[in-house]
């Protein structure tokens, strides 16, 4: 089958005296049946490209899906005179909620059943959902488009029945105030942009839903949520760098929401309140952000008083408090560590833990009261681990460890840290994971994933899916490049706006060294990233094409310039302060001279497998569509080159738990076939 040849209709861009010609503009309409056929076209011509592989990838989906433990469910947890329950049926894809009054002996009853509700959908979603104070009613949302467009739902939970009110176009968000009545919601802009807070009142109709706050500012998104302690309600604006908060007593949801700080420019906060105080959570004058404490009543600035001060090499992430207690997770090299105040004794102490590799967060502890913190623990080797932590007699409890169908022990493979010296003389942590008896002599396959943008932070947990990849032999590994914020926020800082080229430099560099460090060889070393990690691989292969034998590239963010000039594509403004505004010639032309679509030229270049999604919300499916198109024309070999778009989904993939590792399986084929290895 001959690959898929775009046609070439030229759209010239001119700004800062540069003119750009681009070809393939004309992708950008899903409505034009012509674009919609040219994807078509390039499904069948990957289909039939992996058509040698089929079998092996439902043997892959097979082996994946058969790792997971069909009939499952989390741990319970207790929350308001109720103990709630998430759990998974044998052969069906969504989740079922369930809950039972404390101290009862019936048994749990369903309230939300994600595999009815999804029934006559290829996608669904649910976002959130609440019972009231008095539990009359629950408030659920869901999205079935894969667009993040969340419509919200109402249940009287005396008769089961649904109410008519059906909220539109929201991000999925639902707050509830102590009257039982009212309800705080997110509304979305036409770019898909957080902008607006509503309230709602139970028995009225949405069109005299009020608005109680809207964010003009295109930069910033605002979201809405209840303080732990049920007495506030905080509407929070943010942008990549400042935050603004107001707060409401939960108990008068009428009234005039009261503003927190003003928003000053490079300083972000946030909120949490505990007994006669609130804590803040802030970077303000302290890179790495510090705990600091006011009074309820004088909330600004000046009023903060220092709890945790700064500290050069210790990122402070999270606090999350109890009526007698706060907890505070601190990530140090790289690692989260817990932090653990008694208000009552005026004393602290840490929680650690045992791995030189590994990935600790703070759980689902919804009960203001407890003294039990619930947290996650997971490494490259270690499933998801589920612990209560007595915060008094320092006693834990394992409550759950994900269970790999099929027998799984973590024994049998080997984790590490290790360090990769960029050009510039920075040490990169790189987390490998593999199988024991793995040749570290430069025969072996390696999979190196990467990210580096947002602060997001790339953790070191256990995924079994990679399972299939680690017992074929392959070494996998995560490069914690900067533009994540792995070792603190400078970290972010030295990777994002005009330093972005660090991010991928690094990449490069922890490639390099993996291959001299004979964890691989040139002809074994592949790459993986997705998103703003898509981004990260088509700047990687542009300035080195000949470091990797293939790569897979999931949604990627690769037409920088041109999206970032463009106002009306989601999430364009509030980025400015990440990438940079390329209406300034300096982010323009740095921008520019990065960007994957852009610097697309005559060469060699590995083998590529692109992935999107028509629907996708984050990154627009013309992205790699065009970018796909423009290297077809103008590479020069003909190693592999596959767009496979998926037509019913965005951003995330699919839904189902099950059904989102075909792609995973097609992913994994991909590679092994270009190793030639079937088994």
């Amino acid at each position: 089958m001959k690959q898929p040849v775009a046609k070439k209709i030229a759209k010239e861009m001119t700004i800062h005296g540069d003119t750009r010609i681009d070809n393939y503009y004309w992708l950008n309409d899903r409505e034009n049946p012509e674009v919609i056929d040219y994807l078509k076209d390039e499904n069948s011509y990957a289909k039939e490209a992996m058509k040698e592989t089929e079998s092996f990838q439902k043997e892959l989906f097979d082996e994946i899906v058969g790792r997971i433990k069909q009939n499952d469910e989390s741990v319970p947890y207790n929350f308001k005179g109720f103990t709630y329950s998430l759990r998974y049926e044998e052969g069906k894809e969504y989740p079922v909620y369930s809950r039972k009054k404390i101290d009862r002996p019936e048994g749990m009853v369903d309230f939300l059943d994600g595999n009815k509700l999804a029934e006559g959908y290829s996608y669904f979603h649910i976002g959130d959902w609440e019972f009231n104070n008095d539990n009359s009613v629950l408030a659920y949302s869901t999205d079935t488009v894969s667009r993040r467009k969340y419509n919200i739902f109402f249940r009287d939970v005396k008769t089961g029945n649904l109410l008519e009110e059906v909220i539109p176009n929201t991000t999925g968000n639902v707050v509830w105030a102590n009257d039982n009545l009212t309800l705080f919601y997110e509304k979305k802009d036409e770019t898909l942009r957080s902008y607006r807070i509503y309230r709602h009142k139970i028995g009225s109709s949405v069109e005299y839903d009020v608005l109680v706050y809207e964010e003009k500012d295109s930069t910033y998104n605002v979201g809405v949520y209840p303080t732990k302690s049920d007495k506030y309600i905080v509407i929070c604006s943010e942008s990549t760098l400042t935050s603004e908060c107001r707060i409401l007593d939960s108990d008068n949801p009428d009234g005039e929401f009261r503003l927190f700080q003003p928003r000053k420019e490079g300083v972000e906060y946030s909120v949490s309140h505990q007994n006669d105080r609130f804590l803040v959570l802030t970077n303000y004058k302290a890179e790495n952000f510090r705990l600091m404490e006011c009074s309820e009543d004088e909330t600004g600035i000046d009023d903060w008083k220092e709890l945790l001060p700064a500290r050069e090499h210790v990122l402070v992430e999270e606090v999350d408090t109890f009526r007698d207690f706060f907890v505070v997770s601190e990530r140090e090299n790289g690692l989260v560590n817990f932090r653990v105040f008694n208000i009552n004794e005026s004393s602290e102490y840490y929680v650690k833990f045992g791995e030189n590799d590994y990935y600790a967060s703070i759980g689902n502890n919804p009960e203001y009261n407890s003294t039990i913190l619930r947290y996650t623990f997971s490494s490259l080797k270690t499933p998801a681990s589920v612990y209560d932590y007595n915060l008094i007699t320092k006693d834990q409890k394992l409550m759950k460890q994900q269970e790999i169908v099929g027998g799984y022990n973590p024994d049998d493979y080997i984790t590490d840290r290790l360090y990769a010296t960029a050009r510039d003389g920075v040490k990169v942590p790189v987390s490998v994971v593999y199988k024991k008896g793995t040749l570290l002599d430069g025969t072996s396959p390696l999979l190196l994933y990467g990210y580096g943008s947002y602060g997001y932070s790339i953790e070191s947990v256990f995924r079994s899916p990679r399972l299939s990849l680690i017992d074929r032999g392959f070494v996998y590994a995560i490069a914690h490049i900067r533009g994540g914020e792995e070792l603190g926020r400078g970290w972010y800082e030295d990777g994002k706006m005009l330093h972005k080229k660090n991010t991928f430099y690094d990449f490069i560099d922890c490639g390099e060294f993996l291959i001299n460090e004979n964890y691989t060889s040139r002809d074994k070393i592949f790459a993986l990233g997705g998103s703003a990690g898509g981004l990260l691989i088509g700047a990687v292969i542009n300035f080195r094409p000949d470091l990797f034998k293939g790569v897979i590239a999931a949604v990627p963010f690769v037409d920088v310039v041109t999206t970032m000039l463009d106002e009306d594509i989601p999430l364009t403004t509030g980025e400015y302060d990440e990438w940079g505004n390329p209406n300034e010639k300096k982010y323009y032309e740095y921008m520019l001279s990065y960007s994957p679509y852009d610097q697309v030229e005559a060469k060699d270049y590995p083998a590529m497998l692109v992935t999107t999604g028509l629907h996708d919300s984050q990154v627009q499916y013309w992205e790699p569509a065009k970018w796909v198109a423009k290297l077809r024309d103008m590479r020069t070999n003909d190693n592999p080159l596959l767009l496979h778009t998926n037509m019913d989904f965005g951003h995330g993939g699919a839904s189902g738990r099950f059904e989102q590792h075909k792609e995973t399986a097609m992913e994994y084929a991909f590679l092994m076939r270009l190793l030639q290895q079937k088994d």
